[in-house]
């Protein structure tokens, strides 16, 4: 199977620039995340970092109302 792929992988022009365009998609993806990350409110974090400890429902769902509206 793998040997029918390889050959039909090597027939088509410029297949060679796929694996480069994936690395740099997945580089950047990952960098827009630490952007991201280190971009964030530090009281975000917090807000975020409490919500599985928490036993209060009535915060959680207003997190997730304050979450929603945002977007």
């Amino acid at each position: 199977m793998f040997k029918f792929v390889k050959q039909y992988a090597e027939s088509i022009d410029g297949v060679n620039i796929y694996p480069m365009i994936s690395l740099v998609i997945f580089f950047l993806f990952f960098v827009v995340l630490l952007y991201y990350v280190k971009k964030m409110d530090i009281a975000k974090v917090n807000e975020i970092s409490r919500i599985p400890l928490d036993d209060n429902e009535q915060l959680s769902d207003t997190l997730i109302q304050n979450n929603l509206k945002q977007v």
